[in-house]
């Protein structure tokens, strides 16, 4: 009390000075907080560099390393996969250093798959045998390599392997628990992609996953700020989530209304605008078809496994109370496309529906917008832009705001 009653006096007397040395302090503050982050980083360690060998039936993959890290190896199949689990590493391979597949390694990819875990995922042109997996240490101009050289062998070699490998259980950070507040409705905000899954990547390298999660986040602000909303995001930072543990996360919370983001690409860069998809097993048209196709590979680029699950989809879509969900979910997005177009620029037949694995929870309303296409540069500009951004969230709150409405006034009349 007696420091507090000193820095007032002292602040009425010379507010001047005080405020030159609260300057200082906010200078010397934002220093330190810097200088924590990149220790922090720092002390992750990190991969410098990828190597492809080919020999034939065999292929070296050389990742380098600037540490010892421990890493686990295992197999996935449909399509042939080898995926490693390593420590959370600073990832210094960019997009133009990226060397290409090679021999049995058609591609590959990398990135947090949740935190405190990263992953990297080769593709494999066909069958093979993990024959040796191992660390070297640092010699002559060489750090730390981690090494994997595989060996083409047969399908039926290769799924007798699948069995020997142990896949070490995932723990999902789970969003932070709302405290739902009574008369507040809840909104699932879902930013597509992340961690080792980036989505699309504009010709300038601007990858979806960054993009949504801005757009994520910048939807929830303006959800709250209505003061009617408790609002859920999937992700708020840069790691991997399956498409049914999304589905899962909006039951969890008891989401009242999901709403997936994503940016993606068309092969004709001269097509821009928003699109809003909601759930359907017959799709609008050819292009709503291959979109979804798309979005729900999401799971095998992140290496996840996905043998056992149950296809429960047409056990959902017969039941009443989905088609009374997808009824909601088509009002709704019928609300939102006037209120995006206000907004920002929309295609054509901007209604559209396909089969989104992420769209498919039973009992919650859900639409994917597709804010605009990363493939076009107009589209591009506005989605990383912080002013295309609010844009689109407010024409998404103000829909919202609109639903909830609308769905009060139905259950209210006689």
């Amino acid at each position: 009390m007696r420091n507090a009653e000193t820095i007032a006096s002292l602040w009425h007397s010379n507010p001047r000075l005080m405020r030159q040395l609260f300057a200082v302090y906010s200078v010397v503050l934002a220093i330190v907080v810097n200088l924590l982050f990149v220790s922090s980083l720092a002390a992750q360690p990190s991969a410098t560099g990828v190597r492809i060998g080919d020999h034939a039936q065999s292929t070296r993959f050389v990742m380098d390393l600037d540490a010892h890290v421990d890493f686990h190896v295992f197999a996935l199949a449909d399509p042939y996969r080898i995926v490693l689990d390593l420590p959370e590493l600073n990832w210094k391979i960019s997009s133009a250093t990226k060397v290409a597949g090679k021999g049995l390694v058609k591609d590959y990819r990398f990135g947090m798959f949740q935190p405190g875990t990263s992953r990297l995922v080769l593709d494999l042109a066909k069958p093979v045998r993990v024959k040796k997996s191992f660390i070297l240490k640092p010699s002559g101009p060489y750090g730390y390599r981690l090494v994997i050289d595989l060996e083409a062998t047969d399908r039926s070699t290769f799924m007798a392997n699948l069995g020997k490998t142990s896949i070490k259980p995932v723990q999902y950070q789970q969003p932070k628990a709302v405290q739902r507040k009574y008369g507040r409705k809840t909104i699932i905000v879902d930013p597509g992609h992340g961690g080792v899954d980036p989505g699309t990547i504009s010709a300038r390298g601007h990858q979806e996953k960054a993009v949504t999660l801005r757009a994520g986040q910048a939807l929830k602000k303006k959800l709250e700020a209505t003061g009617r909303y408790n609002v859920v995001l999937t992700r708020d930072k840069d790691f991997f989530i399956p498409l049914r543990e999304r589905v899962n996360i909006s039951r969890r919370n008891g989401g009242d209304l999901f709403i997936s983001l994503h940016a993606d690409s068309i092969k004709d860069r001269r097509i821009r605008g928003a699109t809003v998809y909601t759930l359907s097993e017959t799709s609008s048209d050819k292009e709503a078809a291959a979109l979804a196709a798309k979005e729900n590979k999401a799971d095998i680029i992140a290496g996840v496994d996905l043998q056992g699950q149950t296809n429960d989809v047409t056990q959902i879509l017969i039941d009443l109370s989905q088609r009374e969900t997808m009824n909601y979910s088509a009002e709704f997005a019928n609300m939102l496309v006037p209120e995006m177009a206000k907004q920002v620029k929309i295609r054509k037949n901007p209604h559209r529906f396909a089969g989104f694995r992420v769209l498919k929870g039973p009992d919650v309303p859900a639409v994917l917008v597709e804010m605009g296409y990363l493939s076009n540069r107009h589209d591009t500009d506005l989605l990383i832009s912080r002013k295309g951004v609010d844009r689109i969230a407010i024409a998404i709150t103000k829909a919202v705001d609109r639903y909830f409405r609308d769905r009060e006034a139905q259950l209210a009349s006689p």
